[in-house]
């Protein structure tokens, strides 16, 4: 083909629903990991196999290995035909999708343009469908659960896509656990509106055991918003029900963990994780929910160190469990570079708590450098390096500076609201020890700004430059709130426009 005739392909392509075309790309994911988890679901069987290998064949395709990606694509076509026959062509169009991408990618241009033309037959079976695909719940359910397993900043838009899917087709179980799953792990962020109130994913769990009462899978995410709401005998009968009936599934061992870990039952959570990590070794989930458990045993020890019968061995075991939480969380991360945030945070941690400043300072400004990242997960990065500075370096302007960071994300999270905490009890320390400590003045500043209270903020700005004229940062806050007030100043009053 000539390059006219490649662009022309490109464009088409381009028109495509699959995962060549879906938000998430090479620099937003981690690709190994993903790869990994995708190999792993596959492995044990799980639900939902096409799926998988579609997005197993992305990931290979983006990593150079377009003869796998091939082999994937393969395999999701023939899982498809084989258990999915009454309504094949809705569930191949993203497989398909994939395929004319892959072939692109490998310079096959005739093969891609035949996967288009076999794409354009099927959509004209449907009446709101585009040349090359159609919006149909399939796909809908197909982007939603590739942009669920990415990476967390797509959460919303996964939600997006099940609504849409349930819409036309509202007893679909595997859209309803799409649904739950998503809802599920948004309740968990403070910021979200998921976070507040009633729990939907509790009302869309129950709704999958109505249709499938052996989903296992549910049964734990429920068990967990169970205990959440202090619901604890059910969360617990769901728990026993699903290890009873799925053993071996690593999916139901984790968060059965997680459930025994916050019960209590340290014990019985690492000896869940351990047989889980002994079916998937390489999982990164399983690495740092050991390396948590280890923790909590960790602050019980040193919060009983000095009790009768603990004190001679306290230092060794202290010792053990440190180095058993660095070497989990490390595993936890060393694969996800791009999204481990929370397994390198409690790293951080960690190191602080075992005097290692270096190596958590480190940590901490890596993950300041991030971009695209949720901003909760930004607030608590801001937030945990701030109190590093604060309570292990002794620096407070340091603090000060990663606290007002925080704040500054401008989403409104328990981790902002901790930001705002701090920066608050920092400032007025400094104030009381020194009066005309600008720093803690314009901290006061950008707060009372923040609260909509402009003249407090410019009074508050000015003290501050008395003492620090050349601050650029105070004189932009000055001028702004300045031109705001007389902007106010100048507007036309309701009288005024009425008349």
């Amino acid at each position: 083909m000539s390059n006219r005739q490649e662009d022309l392909v490109k464009v088409k392509l381009d028109w495509l629903q699959c995962h060549f075309t879906w938000a998430p790309q090479k620099e937003n994911i981690d690709l190994d990991d993903m790869k990994q988890r995708l190999e792993d679901s596959i492995q044990l069987n799980v639900k939902y196999q096409a799926t998988s290998y579609n997005q197993l064949a992305f990931v290979n395709c983006l990593q150079g290995n377009c003869e796998e990606a091939i082999q994937n694509l393969q395999e999701a076509e023939k899982i498809l035909r084989e258990n999915h026959e009454d309504e094949f062509e809705k569930r191949i169009i993203v497989t398909y999708g994939n395929r004319a991408w892959v072939n692109y990618h490998m310079g096959q241009l005739t093969e891609a343009q035949s996967y288009l033309d076999k794409l354009e037959r099927i959509c004209q079976q449907f009446p709101d469908a585009s040349r090359y695909t159609a919006m149909i719940p399939e796909v809908y359910g197909e982007k939603g659960w590739a942009l669920l397993s990415s990476t967390a900043r797509y959460y919303e838009d996964a939600m997006e896509c099940f609504i849409k899917a349930l819409k036309e087709d509202p007893d679909n179980t595997e859209y309803i656990v799409g649904y739950a799953t998503v809802l599920f792990r948004l309740e968990w962020f403070s910021g979200t509106p998921e976070s507040h109130g009633p729990s939907e994913a509790m009302k869309q769990l129950r709704r999958v055991l109505e249709l499938d009462p052996d989903h296992t899978e549910a049964m734990v995410l429920l068990a967990l918003k169970l205990q959440q709401f202090n619901q604890k005998e059910e969360a617990l009968k769901f728990i026993e029900e699903a290890l009873q009936k799925s053993p071996d599934l690593p999916y139901v061992l984790r968060y059965a963990a997680k459930f025994y870990r916050t019960k209590g039952d340290v014990e019985k959570a690492v000896e869940l994780l351990k047989k889980g990590l002994e079916i998937t070794p390489n999982s990164t989930f399983l690495h740092h929910q050991i390396g948590a458990c280890y923790r909590t045993k960790l602050y019980k020890l040193m919060n009983s160190s000095g009790s009768k019968g603990t004190r001679n061995d306290a230092p060794q075991q202290r010792a053990e469990l440190i180095e058993l939480c660095k070497f989990h969380f490390q595993k936890a991360s060393e694969k996800r570079p791009l999204t481990s945030i929370k397994p390198r945070l409690d790293l951080a941690g960690i190191c602080s708590l075992n005097k290692e400043y270096h190596k958590a300072k480190e940590i901490y400004n890596h993950l300041l450098t991030l971009e695209g990242i949720r901003p909760e997960n930004k607030q608590a990065i801001c937030l945990q390096a701030g109190l590093f500075e604060l309570n292990h370096i002794r620096s407070e302007s340091n603090a000060i500076d990663h606290f007002l960071e925080g704040m500054k994300v401008n989403y409104n999270s328990t981790e902002q609201k901790r930001c705002r905490e701090n920066l608050e009890m920092t400032a007025a320390r400094r104030l009381r020890w020194n009066l005309r400590e600008s720093k803690a003045l314009g901290v006061h500043g950008f707060l009372h700004q923040l609260d909509g209270e402009r003249r407090e903020a410019i009074k508050c700005f000015e003290k501050a430059l008395e003492f620090d004229p050349d601050n650029e940062t105070y004189l932009s806050a000055l001028c702004e709130l300045r031109l705001s007030i007389e902007a106010d100043n100048h507007s036309p009053s309701e009288s005024q426009t009425y008349f």
